[in-house]
């Protein structure tokens, strides 16, 4: 099982498919194995190297207990760590939700190791009063938790449900820090972005919002989908990536 460290922290990571490399970070109290029940690695592993990363506190990465260790800066040296522990300088980029914000973060702090920057269900807009809300989350506990979730039977399989109730609490809670604004830095992230939402999100409006402000985005709208219909739904959002995704890449093959 592949690690690598950032400040002491060890990061797990996993490496699928030959092609051009593609990063794909997952969102809050998932892990890279929804990637795969979802369908997303089966789908891109045949044209792209993949590379799933467990965020710190999720999946089999280490989970801190102190909510200095999930500033952003310290997440987005978690993506830089496994890049170099692959020998990858620049990678195109998948984040859902936590995973796209810090994509976004990764993107203003490294903006020259990204081919292309895709983000679901995220955006670049300051968090308030996040560790009430976590704490508010998990007071009664996993099982309670995910019995909230919006999410239909075949996603809540045996193995998503013993993933989900094997999370620590105690670093979710932990996790819930504030997060300044990225508004500003959105005119210099000068490459490929994809922008999507499922139009029952909260976030929609604002999504189309900020995309306006990065020099080359795309908006993509899912119809119908909420928040966590957005990543489990790939039958919906993979064709647009795939669009995207190949259309990046030959742009970038005919320049050079």
């Amino acid at each position: 099982m592949p690690y690598t460290d950032n400040d002491g922290i060890r990061i797990h990571y996993e490496v699928e498919g030959e092609g051009p490399p593609l990063l794909l970070h997952h969102g809050f109290t998932i892990s890279l194995e929804e990637w795969r029940q979802f369908g997303y690695v089966d789908e891109l592993k045949q044209d792209y190297r993949l590379i799933l990363v467990d965020g710190r506190g999720h999946g089999a990465s280490d989970k801190p207990h102190e909510p200095a260790a999930y500033a952003m800066d310290l997440r987005a040296g978690d993506v830089a760590a496994v890049l170099d522990a692959l020998g990858i300088q620049q990678t195109h980029y998948l984040g859902y939700s936590m995973g796209g914000r810090i994509g976004l973060h990764f993107a203003s702090r490294a903006p020259t190791r990204l081919l292309s920057l895709m983000i679901g269900g995220a955006g670049p807009y300051p968090t308030q009063d996040q560790a009430r809300r976590n704490r508010e989350w998990f007071s009664e506990g996993l099982e309670a938790f995910l019995g909230r979730q919006p999410l239909p039977d075949h996603v809540k399989t045996p193995e998503f449900r013993a993933r989900m109730l094997a999370n620590d609490v105690t670093a979710f809670i932990a996790s819930g820090i504030d997060y300044p604004s990225l508004e500003a830095s959105l005119p210099s992230l000068t490459m490929p972005c994809l922008v999507y939402y499922g139009d029952a999100d909260p976030g929609h409006a604002r999504g189309q919002a900020y995309a306006r402000l990065l020099p080359d985005a795309t908006f993509v709208s899912l119809p119908g989908l909420d928040h966590w219909a957005g990543i489990y739904r790939s039958d919906v959002a993979l064709p647009h990536l795939r669009v995207f995704l190949e259309r990046v890449t030959w742009q970038q093959a005919s320049a050079r």
